[in-house]
């Protein structure tokens, strides 16, 4: 199959000797996120983005929170990644939940203190809730969406819905904010090598953090989430997605068969969630998730230009779609023109169960 051209625009602008010098000595503070005592696999991928930034970055983990989970995400942050050299931990029932009012603050404090020349987040709701009411309070402008790391200062972006890559070039004040995709810095799996050194884990000082600094016009209401034992779409190895032509949720249900026959993520286009086949923390694309798998199976998806946009990056394509001037096959590895409703049920039939 034939793959779509990306353009590079590039936008350089002067820098001044005021960020030559404040980058002469580069360090970082990676926004983490984690769960059940564990760094999230998207924060660990931004550790491995702050790598990328210089050979003398030093790189410091900010965590908040409260309770024991707390304690064992800092434990486990500070062997996670070699590249870490301080956990930092911000305890209080004000971090309970990751609001941006009281993380914003959280943030302007420690900056304040570690007076770091860049400051990282994974770009996914976390760091997109985040990132831009933190960026606010030091009165900087974020970069968002980085897919690679040229310089300390020159990061490559997308643009047009990834039809376009832009290389922008940060002239502002310090730090340096930016927001990077996880799927575009893949963390080697040597890389908690666990003969290296644990980094030094120590308390953020919450003195100076007031209640009214975490009183905002924002508040936790409830968490709702799927039990399922199929792997999480963000970080799958394989992902089957259906599209609109699936026609109903009752059909829905044959991609989530193959899904737990070949041990895959479940995947959605926007349409097929609009028209309420599956939740909205299923979809795939510029306004729904990034991934990039080794194996991403769609199966009725037209190819829009928005939904491309989350999943060009994987592996291998594969598309099945009755329409063979679908755009999808654009972009597709293999393809195979011929009606869903055919082939799924023979994919079912022919391929073993998972062990």
């Amino acid at each position: 199959m034939a793959t779509t051209g990306i353009l590079r625009a590039i936008r350089y602008h002067p820098i001044s000797s005021r960020i030559a010098a404040t980058y002469r000595s580069l360090s970082t503070l990676v926004l983490a996120e984690h769960e059940g005592g564990s760094i999230k696999a998207s924060s660990i991928s931004a550790v491995e983005a702050a790598k990328s930034i210089g050979n003398e970055n030093s790189v410091s983990l900010l965590l908040a929170g409260s309770g024991p989970s707390l304690k064992e995400a800092a434990e486990h942050a500070a062997s996670c990644h070699p590249s870490i050299s301080q956990v930092l931990v911000a305890e209080s029932d004000n971090f309970t939940y990751p609001l941006a009012e009281p993380w914003a603050k959280l943030i302007h404090v420690v900056h304040q203190k570690g007076d770091y020349s860049h400051i990282i987040a994974a770009s996914g709701s976390f760091g997109k809730n985040i990132v831009p009411r933190a960026a606010a309070l030091l009165d900087i402008s974020p970069v968002t969406d980085v897919t690679e790391i040229s310089d300390s200062n020159i990061f490559v972006r997308p643009i047009y819905a990834g039809n376009a890559l832009c290389t922008v070039r940060y002239t502002g004040s310090s730090p340096c904010m930016l927001t990077v995709r996880s799927t575009s810095f893949s963390v080697a799996s040597t890389s908690a090598d666990s003969n290296s050194k644990p980094a030094s884990i120590d308390q953020v000082d919450l003195s100076n953090f007031s209640e009214d600094d975490a009183v905002g016009k924002s508040r936790y209401i409830k968490l709702s989430s799927q039990e399922t034992e199929r792997p999480d779409l963000g970080n799958a190895r394989v992902v089957i997605t259906g599209g609109r032509a699936l026609k109903s949720a009752e059909n829905f249900k044959m991609i989530e068969k193959l899904a737990e026959k070949l041990g895959a993520a479940v995947g959605a286009t926007r349409a097929a969630v609009d028209a309420g086949y599956v939740p909205n923390d299923l979809q795939v694309g510029q306004t729904g998730k990034i991934v990039a798998p080794e194996l991403y199976m769609a199966f009725g998806v037209s190819g829009a230009i928005q939904h491309i946009a989350g999943m060009r990056d994987a592996k291998v394509i594969v598309a099945v779609n009755k329409d063979a001037d679908a755009p999808i096959f654009q972009v597709a590895d293999y393809g195979l023109v011929g009606d869903l409703f055919e082939v799924i049920p023979e994919l079912l039939e022919k391929l073993p169960d998972k062990k």
